[in-house]
């Protein structure tokens, strides 16, 4: 619910943004246009975290449901080559013995890997968004939830709810922390402000029912899940729905629990693969975008001769995803993802408030209601709820921002699109020759 609460918020002040730019785009392309290069250059330096350590999570957890998939038809892989090399919290097979212990060990995450790479070569080839296809992954993921939470509903121990807050309001803070990736891709309705018919209306309507739709899905999960098995049993682990029906369908009654873990294992499958692939372009184009600006270097922004695709920034956008998802756990990838959006999102509520008093005469096809109250409560509790996270993962934070800074302003600023106009050598628009 927390997390819920922050993405409405944060989603009414994206849509008043995208809503000054008449063009459709990302956090990125409105910054660009309203607020600057250099605070551009940050928020899209921030969506490759934030798109990459997405995909990173999603593509370890993918891994983990086919290695399931595969245990399902009985065939068990050795676990050097569908484990990922950082195991913070070890591995244990279900009788609780130590397969690997906590920290590095010899192994590779192969599934993970192979599947962005599986993606990007599509991505390459070419693929166009179709809504047909993508309704019909959305209902077969809510298929899928839908099936578990009624199957499950006679094999829940209400014990396992007690204490229900284990770890206290400090849990319920990180735990919003680190499923906040979960809510990622609700800011996309707004960017839809201009082909509203009424956006002041409809676009709140279209936020908020999406995060009440989701939120209602996650916490039915959540509540069963939890009564399921004890919540120190998942912890660590990329595949818990699953692993949880495994456990109760080896026990007396649980039979029918086998099929149903085969039904969830195809819808998760399914929609973890059109998340990759959907993502995976984002950070393609994020590439693309800051190269043709002049950010990056301009063979980031070269178009394939054949296909048509920027395929450069699309190959190394898959490596940049492919490698660390054979290495590093779920978790680890998934607090870099949650910093990342949650500094995104900080940036675009400020921006907000910043146009409002810079430019208050702009057309705004939306407006966030409640003057500035919105935003200032966005940022707040987007800090709020980045201070859950691990203190490790504010420090990669700060060397991923360091870093991009550094580029910035030893390339960057000096071969944008800015410099080339304030360039003393090159005429401006309208000027004698």
């Amino acid at each position: 619910m927390l997390v819920a609460v922050v993405c409405a918020l944060t989603g009414l002040c994206y849509a008043e943004l995208a809503s000054m730019i008449p063009i459709a785009g990302s956090a990125y392309t409105y910054t660009y246009a309203t607020m600057g290069e250099l605070i551009a250059w940050i928020i899209g330096w921030d969506l490759i975290l934030e798109y990459a350590g997405s995909n990173m999570t999603v593509s370890v957890g993918f891994a983990a449901h086919v290695v399931d998939l595969l245990d399902w038809f009985g065939w068990n892989p050795a676990p050097t080559w569908i484990s990922p090399a950082y195991l913070p919290e070890g591995l244990q097979d279900l009788a609780g013995n130590w397969l690997y212990h906590p920290g590095w060990h010899f192994g590779f995450n192969i599934p993970a890997f192979l599947i962005v790479l599986f993606l990007t070569v599509i991505l390459v080839r070419g693929i166009r968004e179709s809504a047909s296809t993508n309704n019909a992954m959305v209902t077969l993921k809510l298929i899928a939830i839908l099936i578990f939470v009624f199957a499950v509903i006679g094999f829940i121990h209400p014990g396992n709810w007690h204490p229900f807050m284990p770890n206290g309001w400090g849990g319920v803070l990180t735990g919003g922390s680190i499923i906040f990736f979960t809510y990622i891709g609700f800011d996309s309705v707004s960017t839809a402000a201009e082909e509203c018919r009424n956006p002041q209306r409809d676009l709140p309507i279209g936020i908020i029912a999406t995060l009440v739709v989701c939120t209602v899905l996650y916490v039915a999960v959540a509540i069963c899940l939890t009564g399921l098995v004890p919540w120190q049993s998942m912890v660590g682990d990329a595949a818990p729905v699953v692993n949880a029906l495994k456990k109760l369908s080896i026990l007396p009654g649980g039979h029918p629990l086998h099929w149903v873990r085969l039904i969830v294992l195809f819808g998760a499958i399914m929609g973890m693969i059109s998340s990759i692939l959907v993502y995976q372009l984002g950070q393609s184009r994020v590439w693309f975008s800051m190269s043709r600006d002049g950010l990056l270097p301009k063979v980031f922004s070269n178009v394939h001769p054949i296909f048509r695709t920027p395929a450069f920034s699309t190959w190394v956008a898959g490596f940049v995803v492919a490698i660390p998802s054979g290495l590093f756990d779920i978790g680890t990838l998934a607090d870099l993802s949650n910093i990342g959006t949650l500094f995104a999102f900080v940036l675009v509520s400020i921006g907000v408030i910043v146009l409002r008093i810079r430019e208050p005469e702009r057309r705004r096809g939306f407006r966030v209601p409640g003057g500035h109250v919105i935003p200032v409560l966005s940022v707040v509790f987007c800090f709020l709820l980045m201070a859950g996270l691990p203190i490790i993962t504010w420090y990669r934070f700060l060397i991923w921002l360091v870093i991009g800074l550094a580029i910035y302003f030893l390339y960057s600023r000096h071969r944008s699109e800015f410099a080339s106009r304030n360039s003393p050598g090159v005429r401006r628009l309208g000027a004698p020759s």
